[in-house]
């Protein structure tokens, strides 16, 4: 069992961010698909071909169970890489979800379905499927600047997605524990009565509201 990915389980993607110094967000434009889909798994990385998913079908059958997939398209967003028939088989290989820079198709059948897909949107627009096409599984890829190497720390929420390198984890998930037993102490003080100006000495300035 993975240890480390049982104990990253409870906390918010926005939690380990902030753990993180604030490094492994992906770009906002990549959100859940379906409300509640949540993600929390090792990266396996494809790197596909514009406008093609046959890397992508490759990358299902190359996977382990538990592992999501996350994929770079070149930058070519405007297509439908992943539906159902793909999510179906993920799904029957124990593939944790999907995490894509660019488009899928048939949202309320992978909603049905409870596969946790992460993409820049939907589309309808096929792919093809050029077994001359290059590209790669389980080499590094890099999303909105973000390097993603096969076996880092994957989550993802309706808040965003973030990476945490390997060898970074366990010290954000500690460093997230204290965060999240802080902020604990300062909403019980905000119900008290407490501001938010004072529990964390910001300068109060000119609050005096305009009479009109």
């Amino acid at each position: 069992m993975d240890d480390l990915l049982e104990q990253a389980r409870p906390f918010p993607a926005a939690t380990l961010l902030e753990a993180s110094a604030r490094k492994g967000a992906l770009p906002s434009g990549i959100k859940p698909v379906w409300p509640g889909a949540r993600i929390v798994g090792r990266a396996l990385t494809v790197q596909s071909p514009p406008c093609d998913n046959l890397w992508l079908h490759r990358a299902i059958y190359a996977a382990r169970p538990g592992e999501v997939l996350v994929v770079h398209t070149g930058d070519y967003y405007e297509a439908g890489y992943w539906g159902e028939i793909m999510a179906c088989a993920a799904q029957q290989r124990g593939i944790a979800g999907l995490v894509i820079d660019a488009c899928v198709r048939d949202r309320d059948m992978l909603e049905d379905f409870g596969f946790p897909v992460f993409a820049r949107g939907l589309c309808i627009r096929g792919t093809g499927k050029d077994v001359q096409a290059r590209g790669s599984i389980a080499a590094p890829v890099t999303i909105g600047g973000v390097t993603v190497h096969t076996g880092d720390l994957v989550v993802a929420d309706a808040d965003g997605v973030m990476v945490l390198q390997a060898d970074e984890v366990a010290e954000t998930l500690t460093r997230a524990q204290a965060r999240e037993d802080k902020e604990a102490g300062i909403l019980e003080q905000l119900r008290q009565g407490a501001s938010t100006l004072d529990l964390y000495n910001f300068p109060p300035g000119d609050i005096t509201r305009d009479p009109r």
